[in-house]
């Protein structure tokens, strides 16, 4: 059984077009430690790790909005409502509702794109940030080449009006997300997440809310980093990066001297695996994160 130890409970938190509902888990006790997954999972992707970190902090996991089981958001004309800022004021009062004003973060693709706007528009709230296998928003689309068109061609694809994506995906939305785009996922996620993973994706609300996130990246999310980085406004906190030695940041990317330009106190490495470094490498990433953490 993943998260043992864990409370499993809907929390509705507030936010400008009403009420959020999200799906999330809480165990051990000591410092706060929120978890941010990536697409297109949920919460599930982090069981291997939340367990080890328990043990020395209070670890928070849940769905972002529109993934998994927390709400699906309108859609907005601009995309704000699927926006990372969106997704980073529902964490702000999630962890409020915990009783958590400042707590580390740590995020994986786009729970990496959500705690890094977490940082930047609430930098109170932020102590540490780790951020797994991402370069900023802004950052992609400015190198967008001929490498991203053909290895993030999801990007794009995603980001396309309504009902375009929608309507291919659903075909076979486990073929999309996984069997094609991911190949051998069934093999390299755990059981109980994999189901997680598959039941969520074929719920027509939740592809539609994916979607949304990339469109809400392509330009609301893309504008903010844009106007963050003429202004020179950095993340104040200390960041980690860790990234996949086998992914696309090690091939096309410097990343440790692309997040340079963002935060003044910048370490990391990349690990001996792909994107999915929580599930590939779970007891390496969780020392990292733990040494990280700790740190005074």
């Amino acid at each position: 059984m993943a998260f043992e130890g864990f409370q499993l409970s809907q929390v509705t938190v507030p936010d400008s077009a009403g009420e959020v509902s999200l799906r999330v888990r809480r165990g051990g006790s000591g410092p706060p430690v929120l978890l941010l997954h990536g697409y297109p999972e949920t919460h599930m992707m982090w069981a291997q790790v939340a367990e080890g970190l328990a043990r020395d902090f209070t670890v928070v996991c849940f769905d972002l909005r529109g993934y998994g089981g927390s709400t699906k958001p309108p859609s907005s004309d601009d995309h704000e409502t699927s926006s990372k800022r969106a997704m980073a004021r529902d964490a702000i009062h999630l962890m409020r509702h915990f009783g958590f004003e400042a707590f580390d973060v740590a995020g994986h693709d786009r729970g990496g794109r959500v705690a890094y706007r977490l940082a930047l528009d609430h930098p109170q709230a932020v102590r540490r940030l780790s951020i797994l296998d991402i370069i900023p928003t802004g950052e992609v689309w400015a190198r967008a080449d001929r490498r991203f068109a053909m290895g993030y061609w999801h990007w794009p694809f995603l980001a396309q009006r309504h009902p375009l994506p929608e309507t291919l995906i659903g075909a076979d939305p486990e073929a999309f997300f996984f069997k094609l785009q991911y190949p051998g996922a069934k093999t390299m996620f755990e059981g109980e997440a994999y189901t997680d993973y598959v039941a969520a994706v074929r719920e027509p609300a939740v592809v539609h809310a994916m979607c949304e996130c990339y469109r809400a990246g392509a330009g609301y999310d893309r504008r903010l980093d844009d106007e963050d980085k003429a202004a020179g406004r950095k993340i104040a906190c200390p960041v980690q990066v860790l990234w996949g030695g086998k992914g696309a940041l090690a091939a096309w990317y410097d990343t440790l001297a692309i997040w340079g330009e963002w935060a003044d106190d910048v370490r990391g490495r990349s690990l001996d695996c792909g994107h999915f470094i929580p599930e590939e490498r779970p007891a390496e990433t969780l020392d990292l994160l733990r040494g990280f953490f700790f740190e005074l």
